[in-house]
């Protein structure tokens, strides 16, 4: 059943109105008619509801609430990807596929050895490009929010927000001794629901990076004896904490 996402203010008691890019999305991709069902969420309160189109005019449609859904798509665990700029397309396929996975948000962070430099108008300019990516990965997979896609910072930044998080795991090609595995059975024991996960870009993070992420908190962990690419990290992260916490 096609999701869409709405704010607070479009719901008015049993009524929802859908506006912008969605009603041509409605009409002329999808080619829904009245009475026809949709799925609505409202981004504010992560409520879903089970809808009917009422009524199709050219820049709104107007749909009656038949009744809330009850069950969440969401896990309680809040996971935050800290990626490293990558090259080209990479970013967005991450971003595509980490909200699938149920991220609750991602970081783009500048390190040291980011092959992508990005002026502030085109941060601003790549941050709603991903922002749009994001909530289409929502509404295909069915999500109850949409995953927000931050502004840059720097590296020196992520070190002074460790301790806002249970835990900060960084995946790191030379640690030998600390496995993912490990460090996520310590959090599911301790019952940790806030985690963020480091991964650097294509060429890895220096070790002085490292260092100062560690000096602050960051757990550095081994992800196996095979080096993953940048985009492929991300993934193999959620998927073992989707596996570990049963999300």
């Amino acid at each position: 059943m096609p999701k869409f996402f709405v704010k607070n203010n479009q719901i008015e008691n049993d009524t929802i109105q859908i506006n912008g890019t969605d009603v041509n999305h409605i009409k002329n991709v999808l080619r829904l008619k009245e009475n026809d069902q949709i799925e609505i969420c409202d981004s504010e309160s992560q409520q879903s509801y089970l809808c009917a189109i009422q009524q199709l005019q050219d820049n709104l449609i107007k749909c009656s609430i038949i009744s809330k859904i009850e069950e969440s798509k969401e896990s309680n665990i809040k996971v935050t990807i800290f990626q490293g700029l990558p090259k080209s397309d990479k970013m967005e396929l991450i971003i595509q596929k980490s909200v699938e996975l149920g991220v609750y948000e991602i970081t783009p962070v500048e390190m040291a050895r980011c092959v992508v430099k990005l002026n502030e108008k085109d941060k601003s300019k790549k941050i709603e490009r991903w922002n749009k990516i994001s909530e289409v990965a929502a509404k295909q997979s069915q999500r109850d929010i949409i995953p927000q896609i931050n502004n840059i910072m720097k590296i020196s930044e992520l070190a002074n927000i460790i301790g806002q998080f249970d835990d900060i795991i960084l995946a790191y090609e030379k640690e030998d001794n600390c496995t993912i595995k490990q460090e996520l059975q310590r959090l599911k024991e301790q019952n940790a629901n806030k985690i963020g996960i480091v991964i650097g870009p294509e060429g890895g993070l220096e070790e002085k990076e490292v260092k100062l992420l560690e000096e602050n908190g960051a757990k550095v962990v081994t992800l196996g004896k095979r080096i993953l690419r940048t985009e492929t990290v991300a993934f193999n992260v959620l998927s073992d904490i989707i596996y570990e916490f049963e999300m």
